[in-house]
């Protein structure tokens, strides 16, 4: 394919149009667009042309470019993808489909583009001296067309390898409905999980690289309290109407723990979570907004929750867990955590209120003392994680020694954690992961 091809046909693109605007591929279109709308001399060739090379380093790593394209294509939020993820095949619009198609022939052959055809134009129409022509022949080589080197493993999702199997991704449109439609598009299809960050549009949607990868079959012990969890949040999964969870307790018994698990088991079935830092409660509305129409389930986490007797971002929360304008969408469930059983603190001045002569004290103080221990009630379920007794605690250290392959001698082992939660943090499940921690590199002190 020639230049003035290439870039015909990415200015032709309209459904597909934002993988332009990533970094790699913006600095190949803006290069190409300058050197056929200025008037282009070796060195400012020269530079764009190595920026490109730079980045491909850079950006790609062990990847090919077909890969990375891939990437952009399953992850891209358009006219197209949204309509697959809301709409049945047969009904999508047939001109929306035919765009989609061109798009989707433009950007494999973009897959295809090598630097030679750079260094050809330069040699051609930039190049006049000897000493200029050697140099362009000397800039460092890219090959995108490198598909045949990828290795199978890097084959980990249907639709990936459905793409690296065809050479005409004009007809992978099904396909991308069937991926669309199962796993959402945009940031959605990308990650799992996400953080809600404050900048200068007012917040947005992170997601999260590397989320925490902990696992449900890795708890042990509190199995009354997960089941519950666990039974609805399968049952939000299955599209029924789901509680609002508040689970509470002392600290290190794995509340957060037990939330960001869910994630990682339900994922495949579209469920993701969205952690909101207290403060940021009051853009309830605004993250509301950008989940409710979506195909995936949401849990919106709430992590170390309490309130202090000033503060109004309760009254978001509240709002929006019963009793606001902007009902919580169906496919949102709140799940919060934190050491308060009540969430706003309560002082002794509230009560003496009650029967305060002062003047300026509130006539009502009851109605502010129920407004207060009001707002864990609205929880529809409340879970309890309580600190373990001696046994307990030891059935925890057992059963991750055990998943760690540790042999020992029980009694060694209950002496030894003994110590450690006695040294340490007090007895609980994150104790007896780190004293297990330790074990790992100790282990002669408990063998038999």
């Amino acid at each position: 394919m020639k230049l003035e091809e290439l870039r015909l046909k990415l200015n032709s693109l309209s459904i597909y149009k934002k993988v332009l605007d990533d970094k790699l591929l913006n600095g190949i279109y803006v290069f190409i667009e300058r050197l056929f709308t200025d008037n282009v001399d070796l060195n400012t060739f020269a530079r764009y042309y190595n920026s490109i090379y730079y980045d491909i380093s850079t950006l790609i790593g062990k990847r090919t470019l077909r890969e990375y394209i891939e990437n952009l294509i399953i992850t891209d939020e358009n006219p197209f993808s949204l309509a697959c993820e809301s709409t049945e095949y047969d009904r999508i619009d047939s001109m929306l489909l035919k765009a989609a198609s061109n798009d989707l022939r433009t950007i494999k052959q973009l897959t295809c583009i090598s630097s030679e055809i750079f260094k050809e134009y330069a040699l051609k129409n930039i190049c006049n001296l000897d000493f200029e022509i050697e140099t362009v022949k000397d800039f460092p080589d890219w090959d995108f067309d490198t598909c045949n080197e990828i290795k199978e493993e890097q084959l980990n999702e249907p639709i990936k390898e459905v793409l690296y199997r065809k050479d005409d991704w004009g007809n992978l449109t099904r396909e991308l409905w069937e991926f669309y439609r199962a796993n959402g598009t945009g940031i959605f299809s990308k990650f799992r999980a996400f953080v809600w960050e404050r900048d200068d549009n007012g917040g947005r949607l992170k997601g999260v690289d590397s989320p925490d990868p902990v696992l449900l079959s890795d708890f042990i012990g509190y199995e009354e309290q997960r089941a519950e969890i666990i039974r609805n949040t399968e049952q939000f999964l299955d599209g029924y109407s789901a509680n609002n969870i508040l689970l509470y307790g002392d600290r290190g018994t794995g509340k957060s723990s037990t939330v960001k698990a869910l994630v990682n088991e339900y994922y495949k079935r579209g469920l993701r979570i969205v952690e909101v830092p207290k403060n940021y409660l009051i853009d309830f509305p605004k993250i509301l907004t950008q989940l409710k129409d979506r195909k995936q389930k949401f849990i919106i986490f709430i992590d170390d929750l309490a309130f202090e007797d000033a503060e109004e971002n309760y009254t978001c929360l509240k709002a929006v867990l019963e009793g606001g304008i902007q009902a919580r969408p169906d496919n949102v469930v709140i799940y919060a955590t934190s050491n308060r059983r009540h969430l706003i603190k309560e002082k002794f001045s509230d009560r003496l209120g009650l029967h305060s002569g002062n003047a300026d004290d509130e006539i009502r103080s009851q109605d502010t003392i129920q407004e207060k221990l009001s707002l864990a009630d609205r929880f529809g379920i409340i879970i309890v994680f309580s600190s373990p007794d001696k046994q307990d605690f030891i059935k925890i250290v057992e059963g991750l020694a055990e998943k760690r392959g540790i042999s020992y001698d029980k009694e060694k082992l209950e002496r030894e954690a003994l110590k450690w939660e006695m040294w340490y943090n007090g007895r609980s499940p994150r104790t007896a992961r780190q004293f297990v921690d330790w074990l790992e590199a100790n282990k002669s002190v408990v063998c038999n």
